[in-house]
């Protein structure tokens, strides 16, 4: 199957392989060439997938993003991806990058929800 890994202003990955594992909110699951379609939302963590049956692992730290298996196309849109290097480096690539990044965005909307609150409090009381 045909395995393409995207990012907004990038293709990551484009090449067939024999199977892969991802990661998404309801855990990990695996994919083959035969498998139904398939959607899933990925959490950040490893995609894990072997070129040819008797092939070694290869892997790609994920950001959060959608999976959609369609045919014999596997499509994996995420917004970060990085790979080329070590599973041990990639591992900390998800710790410190991915999921340091939704720490920021929980405290960005806790910020802009405070301002809307506020905003609204105003606008109530010029009523």
């Amino acid at each position: 199957m045909k395995l393409r890994v995207l990012v907004p202003d990038d293709i990551i990955f484009d090449d067939e392989v024999h199977s892969l594992v991802a990661e998404g909110e309801d855990g990990h699951f695996g994919l083959k060439p035969r498998h139904i379609d398939f959607v899933s939302a990925l959490v950040p963590g490893i995609l894990c997938f072997v070129r040819r049956p008797d092939g070694p692992e290869e892997y790609l730290a994920v950001d959060h993003g959608i999976l959609v298996k369609q045919g014999a196309t596997v499509t994996v849109s995420v917004r970060n991806a990085v790979g080329g290097v070590g599973l041990e480096e990639l591992v900390a690539t998800v710790n410190s990058r991915f999921l340091e990044l939704d720490d920021r965005e929980r405290s960005v909307r806790s910020a802009v929800a405070r301002l809307e609150a506020g905003f609204l409090r105003r606008v109530m009381d010029l009523r």
